[in-house]
């Protein structure tokens, strides 16, 4: 069994998309609007599902950058949408945002409910990102990447960490790792035959842990999370989807990372698992 480390705080806003108005939020054209920093892994995964559900024209984003300006992890760009949503609100005004533009309010800035969400409620061509009767597998998915990716790999590489901590931290990574090298030994996404939130999710972590974690793992330890060729194969040809490559913002990520990070830089950071520039102009560029 992977190790078990603590998991996300939990967001603040947790309301949710409904059929109609009696819901509260009725799923209507051009009434919301999406706050999105592309350096967030969370924000990433709704910029990858926003694109592949083609709603551009029917669910704006307010692009913020990549580092936040409020002092306290936040935007200040959102801070009156916070305020305006709860009374003397503590804490910072972080993306991801979904906003209410009837009501000025947010509706959630929990990114797994708003991919559920989009995907449910938003789905106009048929793209079937959360086919019938896989909301308990795509929910395992999720499970999978925080508990056996995300955190993990977040503490493997911890300065000061005890070394049998930090071991049990690359064993559940590796672990986790090794979950999706079966799974994607019977097709070429995680469910089924096309990408779905499943893929979302993972793809996210699979960026944060190259571009990110890496830079504070030894090169041993990269050298035993590189060898998953399956995992990191599917990786680079979902950068290539032009709904995924032309959100990665490297060098956002990169800035954001350095702007708060207290870690040790270690053996691992010298050669990246994935070259996703390159990967992401492989089809990117074509598909214009």
């Amino acid at each position: 069994m992977p190790a078990s480390f603590p998991s996300a705080a939990v967001p603040a806003f947790r309301a949710r998309i409904g059929r109609d108005a009696r819901s509260g939020y009725s799923a209507v054209p051009h009434r919301y609007r999406l706050h999105l920093a592309l350096s967030c892994p969370h924000c990433l995964q709704i910029a990858v599902t926003h694109s592949l559900l083609g709603l551009d024209g029917t669910l704006p984003v307010t692009w913020l950058p990549a580092l936040p300006d409020d002092g306290e992890g936040g935007y200040l760009a959102l801070r009156p949408l916070y305020d305006s949503s709860a009374h003397r609100h503590r804490g910072p005004a972080a993306a991801p945002v979904l906003g209410d533009d009837w009501s000025g309010r947010i509706v959630s800035t929990d990114s797994g409910e708003i991919l559920t969400d989009l995907a449910r409620w938003f789905d106009r061509d048929g793209t079937d990102l959360r086919p019938q009767g896989s909301g308990a597998a795509v929910e395992a998915v999720r499970q999978l990447c925080e508990r056996s990716i995300d955190v993990p790999a977040q503490h493997a590489g911890l300065a000061g960490i005890d070394p049998a901590a930090r071991e049990a931290a690359l064993r559940s990574l590796l672990d986790g790792l090794g979950a999706l090298e079966q799974r994607l030994a019977t097709g070429e996404y995680l469910l089924g035959e096309g990408v779905t939130l499943a893929d979302v999710r993972v793809w996210a972590s699979l960026v944060e842990l190259d571009t990110v974690h890496r830079w504070h793992l030894n090169a041993a330890a990269v050298d035993r999370i590189a060898d998953h060729p399956r995992v990191w194969a599917y990786a680079r040809r979902l950068a290539a989807h032009p709904a995924f490559g032309r959100h990665l913002d490297l060098d956002g990520v990169a800035r954001r990372h350095r702007a708060h990070c207290r870690g040790e830089e270690a053996a691992g950071a010298a050669m990246p698992i994935v070259d996703w520039a390159a990967s992401a102009q492989a089809r990117v560029g074509v598909a214009g």
